[in-house]
């Protein structure tokens, strides 16, 4: 029923207990899980799992803010991107957060490698048409300029994608959307203090919402501040089904029908009762 479109199955502490998340998803009725790579060093454990298992995907990608690990190239990016199983270009974007603390006191001016990072992804994307999953934080004035200047403008679009654990503005949602983009929510939702971003969700189409955990963060309440796994992304899709007035079935259902629309991913064969 449910599909978690963006988690960290590799790391650690989720890992470990792969066996006992794999029971829980089946247990909260989720049905699928694109996991996601973060480094190119980290590609071959996280297609590893989308080999071992029937209802799990990969990305390949790097996260902007990772330094000190191998730059891919636009051809590094597509030999990965043509395996099976690897269904998008990403976890890739712009994070300008914390520039004073985070990011050692540097400029925005500084970051022009995470901008000339992002415009590798996104050439990727567009040659071999898989979709972009983009991370975006504080810097979406930059994220949608070079969407925009890359080819992904909403009329010449070639890859499409997904703006995952989606946070900011509803003027930054409408233009995500203008371009052709997805969004995805995440625990956040249904925390006391993101009043302002479910105003954004209820007005987000149901068409182009997906629903994420971004495990191990951001676990849901009721269990904000736990580590999070797939099975908890239920309480993301109750948020969504109390904001659209709808069964939260609904909300399961059309936001699996997304993630398989925008990752060609396969309807799950059923069995005859």
């Amino acid at each position: 029923m449910f599909t978690d479109s963006h988690c960290h199955l590799t790391f650690t502490e989720l890992l470990s207990q792969l066996p006992a998340i794999r029971q829980a998803m089946q247990e909260a009725q989720v049905e699928r899980a694109l996991c996601i790579c973060t480094a190119m060093e980290e590609f071959d454990d996280v297609h590893a799992l989308a080999l071992a298992h029937d209802n799990f995907w990969s990305t390949v990608g790097v996260h902007p803010d990772n330094e000190g690990v191998t730059e891919p190239s636009v051809q590094d990016l597509l030999d990965r991107a043509a395996l099976p199983r690897v269904v998008a270009i990403g976890e890739t974007g712009l994070d300008y957060y914390g520039m004073e603390d985070r990011k050692g006191g540097r400029s925005i001016a500084d970051m022009e490698w995470q901008r000339e990072r992002f415009r590798t992804h996104i050439r990727a994307a567009r040659a071999c048409g898989k979709p972009l999953v983009i991370h975006t934080r504080s810097a979406s004035d930059d994220t949608l300029a070079i969407l925009r200047e890359e080819g992904e403008d909403g009329a010449g679009n070639r890859a499409g994608g997904v703006f995952h654990c989606f946070t900011e503005s509803h003027d930054v949602a409408r233009a995500a959307l203008d371009l052709g983009f997805h969004i995805s929510f995440s625990g956040i939702l249904t925390f006391k203090t993101a009043q302002d971003l479910r105003d954004v969700a209820t007005w987000v189409p149901m068409d182009r919402l997906l629903i994420e955990t971004d495990s191990p963060y951001l676990a849901p309440v009721p269990f904000r501040g736990k580590t999070n796994t797939p099975a908890l992304v239920p309480h993301v899709a109750a948020v969504l089904a109390q904001l659209h007035q709808v069964p939260v079935e609904t909300v399961a259902e059309i936001t699996s029908a997304n993630f398989r629309t925008l990752f060609g991913v396969p309807s799950p064969v059923r069995s005859a009762r």
